[in-house]
């Protein structure tokens, strides 16, 4: 299938304006076009009932936190969200938007981490991060009026890769108990000679468009440049934890979305890994966003499919805490306290 009139939009307003990859970029260029990218394609700021910056204890320093809170006085069911970045770019600021929407369509609570990033912080620094600010927000849940017992995991893009490899920990660990995970485009194989689809390279060949190297959108290069920051030994590819495809032994994880996009070099390890877990027996909903591209998810403002996503998000968050759906145009209101 071809790309989205609006991605075609998208790609020729990047062509004309000369945007440089990220890959080409210094870390300090490449985490400010980042970030302004992101702002640029967020569509409008939701207002959301409290918005606070905070920390929490990680393995080697405080973590600094973003809260974004609906109505609501007890303790309220809650997403902990990891942004996208390759590991390498983003903070909580980049995931601001998604989080502001997500807090308000779902009704729950939605706390994102600062983890540390790449190179500064190789694997597995992000996810022993990601996973001790999940279980201090489990543990401490009173400080933050979160409810234990309806907490879910998330995130976009390395985000996602974090929350799959942080269920694989809570299981391993004995805790938190997580009634979630939000998957979306997550990088789940890290291995540089992983195995290809046959039909990647032949579809793109047949679409007249090569997206799988095309410089104006994420491609294969981001993923290698993304990946060879992240891992200091390549040799850690193989660790579940860097590659949740890996792992022996998916049964026992919490219920998940995936959520993929048709013209994304990551789409085929995404639904690899959706169907892993419901070979596990592992509750999956997988959505392959058609026409769409890497990073759909957080440009509401550019892409209708990205608010869509957003959308299913919330509904399927909505559905693992038990909350209900929001009227026509409201916002949706968690109980408070009346965790399952």
């Amino acid at each position: 299938m071809s790309f989205d009139p609006q991605v075609v939009a998208y790609r020729a307003a990047r062509a004309a304006a000369g945007v440089a990859p990220l890959y080409t970029q210094t870390l300090a260029e490449a985490r400010a076009a980042d970030l302004a990218a992101i702002r640029a394609g967020g569509g409008d700021v939701e207002p959301v009932h409290e918005v606070r910056d905070t920390t929490v204890p990680g393995p080697d320093g405080d973590l600094r936190v973003r809260v974004h809170r609906p109505a609501g006085d007890g303790p309220l069911p809650t997403l902990v969200y990891f942004f996208g970045g390759g590991w390498t770019l983003g903070s909580v600021e980049t995931a601001d938007g998604i989080c502001r929407r997500l807090a308000n369509a779902t009704g729950c609570q939605v706390v994102t981490v600062g983890y540390r990033l790449a190179p500064e912080h190789p694997f597995p620094a992000a996810v022993l991060d990601c996973h001790a600010a999940t279980r201090w927000l489990a543990e401490h849940a009173a400080e933050l009026r979160v409810d234990p017992d309806r907490l879910a995991v998330g995130g976009d893009s390395a985000g996602g890769n974090l929350a799959a490899a942080v269920t694989l920990l809570a299981r391993a660990e004995g805790g938190p108990r997580l009634a979630g995970q939000l998957l979306v485009y997550p990088n789940t194989d890290q291995r540089a000679d992983r195995p290809r689809p046959a039909t990647d390279q032949d579809d793109a060949d047949a679409r007249g468009t090569g997206d799988e190297q095309d410089p104006l959108l994420f491609n294969r290069h981001s993923v290698d440049w993304y990946r060879g920051h992240y891992l200091a030994d390549p040799a850690d590819a193989a660790d579940p934890l860097a590659s949740p495809l890996l792992a022996d032994d998916l049964s026992g994880l919490p219920p998940a979305l995936v959520v993929t996009a048709e013209h994304d070099p990551l789409r085929d390890e995404g639904e690899r890994y959706a169907q892993r877990l419901r070979e596990a027996g592992v509750p999956v909903r997988a959505t392959c966003y058609p026409g769409m591209i890497h990073g759909f998810f957080a440009m509401p403002g550019v892409f209708d499919a990205g608010r869509r996503a957003q959308d299913e998000a919330a509904a399927f968050l909505r559905e693992v805490f038990g909350l209900p759906t929001p009227p026509a145009g409201g916002v949706a209101t968690a109980t408070a306290g009346d965790g399952r």
